[in-house]
């Protein structure tokens, strides 16, 4: 029974051993002008219709002929179109590098590569940085998770935040990377603008739910952004000056054709005009963010590149005697490239990364300060190997140890202090396999398995069980340090299978499962600095989740135009929710505050995009559901989970108006979240208390706003040109409501009524960008 599927692979793997000698070209594709290792270019062959590769995330391709002449065909978005005439008589390696294409170019695409078309997996999606440095924003700041927002499937926390949620699932259900680090707290001034830098960002690349084999930990998607590597051809800097922030970026070469160094920094300055202020406590305060962006890479030779990244970015709001919170995210990347043969790549990377914060009150002039943090020391290893034109086989190994503190209580009283800490510790192990093959010219499968042991170690003290009804007391158990106290071990298949029923017409399918292991607790509709990291423990089980998706893709009009349907189910184990009344800040025992349930999530996903001409946009809708059910809440029914929204319509437009200027625009429409509304009230001892009777029962009111922006290139003199960019945010200043309070009407006491709360207006801004 086990010789059939043996033979099968061996047949696979070596038969080009019993045909003709093949021989293997492989090298990087870089950009022409500055070096940097270009994703997602297409490398196909002439003579070989249908055969070809598309670079990986480090630029590297690799493709199997037999003996004789040939002709490559190098294409990639925004670049002249490359042939390149091989004489293959035995193995070489060919480092391609593209020039840029003139603004005169037909093919322009807005949001996504057209190798991400060649990609078997769905539920992609590329950002192009050329838009997000062109869409109207929030005082002119561009945003990479403000951009992602516009897309189907993925909806923003509240307006203006940089959280959002894809397909359904939470907030902490994203495993955002940068270059390889997690970061754990992706936003600045509590959530209004994000940590990414885009004068430092070269590839955004977003996997909705379906995600290949190398990516673990999070349920819902996998945002993927890699830095800038810099320029190793010359110095050269960029930067912006905006109404809130300013930038800089300067990137030159180490060793020219060799290596080369990025450094970007951005600060914002509202609280040096707070300082002119002629009031005491606003002229003390401080309400400011800053980042730094740094990277530097070095090639000894056409097998082996080394690469050290880095990230360091900060939030300090403080006012006087009311609130001192202080968070911001650190990251360090050291990552080693080599080439064991033409068919054989490696990544190998040493990864570090912290998130935490600290917040400070008064309580009758005694000062109580506590910090949440969490920080992972992670090893990768990823091997890409490339035994036939038609397979790509991945595989490799992660090994990650956290350090987390939910909470640490400190109370000073005069010289006197004390301190209550809670720490965990955990240890994170991964391997995948997947392997990628196309058995028929119209037909590509890519399946994979990750298999993922997470370990609770000690020392710490540990809820054995969720405490009785009535009873303050419940049991732990503790544990000494280095000791293993319990392992989840989880098996993650996932498989995509792509059939191409016509020139221009696609279906694909997915099946993925995933787990996570590291869970946030907020007990607030929206995502705060100081919400709680938790890992799973004897109490916390793994999260899981089941997703099945469906889609069709059509080109239209000569590649004009693309069109995607996309449908998906989604099944999740073991979610985590608060208890009525749970009290969750300031709180080191979190676990008996919280319950334990499963959830669903499903829904449609339609865009239409333009990709040609010199209008370019796309038209998005979701049609989705997300529902939570909890044997402690609503007497166990299902309920809207609060990230739950019925419509989401986007519509985004570009012009180009002539080569000085350019138009933009976007409108954006959703139905209500699901909130918690009073049913009604009562009084106990003469105060009025209201009565919650389901959980998110009721709906936010509808949102909707329209965003102009434009931006003027001015002449560009000798190495020096700049720009000036205009955005109106929210043009007909609709007071769509941030959120919404009760309270007694000061007119009938006997009357409760619902306060709105309205954050944004009609917001203009106005940014300098230049370049030299």
């Amino acid at each position: 029974m086990i010789r059939l599927p043996i033979f099968v692979l061996l047949y696979l793997f070596y038969l080009p051993a019993f045909a003709q000698q093949r021989y293997t070209v492989s090298g990087t594709v870089r950009d022409k002008k500055t070096g940097e290792a270009l994703i997602g270019v297409s490398v196909a062959v002439k003579e070989r219709p249908g055969v070809g590769i598309v670079s990986n995330a480090y630029g590297f391709y690799a493709i199997s002929l037999p003996e004789g002449n040939y002709t490559f065909m190098v294409t990639s978005t925004g670049y002249e179109p490359l042939q390149q005439a091989i004489a293959l008589h035995s193995d070489q390696t060919l480092a391609i590098r593209l020039s840029g294409g003139s603004s005169q170019l037909k093919e322009v695409v807005v949001t996504a590569e057209t190798a991400s078309r060649q990609r078997t997996a769905m539920g992609i999606e590329k950002i192009s940085l050329k838009d997000v440095k062109k869409l109207p924003v929030i005082a002119g700041e561009r945003d990479v998770l403000k951009t992602i927002q516009l897309l189907p499937g993925v909806k923003n926390a509240t307006e203006g935040s940089a959280g959002f949620y894809v397909r359904g699932g939470g907030a902490d259900q994203n495993l955002i990377l940068l270059d390889e680090a997690p970061v754990y707290n992706a936003s600045h001034l509590m959530g209004f603008f994000s940590v990414f830098n885009a004068d430092a960002i070269k590839d955004v690349t977003l996997y909705k739910g379906n995600m290949p084999a190398e990516y673990g930990g999070r349920l819902s998607s996998v945002l993927d952004i890699k830095m800038k590597e810099g320029n190793d051809q010359q110095t050269s800097a960029e930067g912006g000056i905006g109404l809130i922030a300013s930038r800089l970026s300067v990137q030159g070469p180490v060793v020219k054709n060799k290596g080369s160094f990025i450094v970007s920094g951005r600060r914002t300055y509202a609280d040096l005009f707070l300082g002119l202020s002629g009031k005491e406590r606003l002229k003390n305060a401080k309400l400011y963010f800053y980042d730094l962006n740094a990277k530097a890479n070095y090639r000894f030779n056409d097998n082996n590149t080394l690469f050290v990244s880095g990230y360091f970015g900060r939030d300090r709001f403080f006012m006087l005697d009311l609130i001192d919170m202080d968070w911001g995210n650190s990251t360090a990347t050291v990552r080693w490239n080599h080439t064991f043969s033409s068919r054989l790549f490696s990544n190998t990377s040493l990864i570090y990364s912290n998130y935490n914060y600290t917040t400070s009150e008064l309580y009758g002039g005694n000062k109580q300060r506590n910090t949440s943090r969490i920080t992972d020391y992670d090893l990768k290893q990823d091997f890409t190997y490339y035994p036939r034109n038609n397979q790509v086989i991945r595989f490799g190994l992660n090994s990650n140890y956290h350090i987390i503190t939910p909470g640490k209580l400190t109370a000073e009283n005069g010289r006197q202090e004390a301190q209550l800490r809670l720490k965990r510790y955990a240890w994170e192990n991964a391997v995948y396999f997947s392997h990628q093959l196309k058995p028929a010219n119209n037909l590509s499968i890519d399946y994979g398995l990750r298999g993922s042991a997470f370990s609770i170690t000690g020392p710490g003290d540990f809820l054995t069980s969720q405490p009785v009804s009535g009873t303050p007391a419940f049991d732990t158990l503790s544990y000494n340090n280095r000791k293993i106290i319990k392992t989840y071990f989880n098996a993650e298949p996932r498989v995509f299978i792509t059939c191409h029923i016509t020139s221009g017409s696609t279906i694909k399918a997915a099946y993925t499962r995933a787990a996570q292991n590291l869970h946030l607790v907020s007990s607030l509709s929206v995502a705060q600095p100081t919400d709680l990291w938790i890992p799973s423990s004897l109490l916390v089980k793994p999260e899981l989740s089941d997703q099945f998706s469906l889609g069709y893709f059509r080109e239209l009009r000569n590649h004009a135009y693309e069109l995607s349907v996309e449908t998906y189910f989604k099944t999740l184990q073991h979610q985590i929710d608060y208890k009525e009344g749970a009290q969750l800040a300031l709180n080191t025992s979190v676990e008996p505050e919280l319950v334990f349930g499963k959830g669903r999530a499903y829904g449609v996903e339609f865009l239409l995009r333009k990709k040609q001409g010199p209008l370019t946009g796309w038209i998005a809708y979701t049609l989705s559901r997300t529902e939570r059910q909890f044997d402690a809440i609503n007497n166990g029914s299902w309920f809207p989970a609060k990230q739950d929204r019925t419509h989401d319509i986007t519509i985004v437009a570009m012009y180009g108006l002539s080569p000085k200027w350019s138009l933009s625009a976007n409108w954006v429409y959703y139905t209500g979240n699901a909130v918690t509304f009073p049913s009604g009230k009562y009084i106990v001892d003469g105060h009025v208390t209201s009565y919650y009777a389901e959980r998110n029962a009721s709906r936010m009111p509808g949102y909707h706003r329209l965003d102009l922006g434009a931006t003027w290139q001015r002449r560009k003199k000798d190495r020096f040109e700049s720009s000036w960019t205009f955005s109106i945010y929210n043009v007909y200043a609709q007071q769509n409501p941030f959120i919404i309070t009760f309270r007694k009407s000061p007119t009938d006491p006997a009357s409760t009524e619902a306060v709105r709360l309205s954050i944004f207006s009609l917001i203009p801004s106005f940014t300098y960008n230049f370049k030299f």
